[in-house]
């Protein structure tokens, strides 16, 4: 199940992600960022597979 801890972490990151974006010019990784802080901010009901998603991901660039 989701652990509430992990869930947090990437809502600050997200969220310190987003605050250091202070550009005009939105590039589309940047988009994803502001997303993201969002749904984990709101904890919309796709939250549960976006942050499944974003594990997998993670889990994935960190494997060795």
């Amino acid at each position: 199940m989701i652990n509430e801890g992990t869930a947090f972490t990437f809502a600050v990151i997200f969220g310190i992600i987003t605050v250091l974006l202070r550009s005009r010019d939105v590039r589309a990784w940047d988009a994803v960022c502001v997303g993201l802080f969002g749904i984990y901010l709101g904890q919309t009901p796709v939250f549960l597979t976006v942050h499944e998603l974003v594990t997998w991901l993670i889990n994935g660039f960190s494997h060795t």
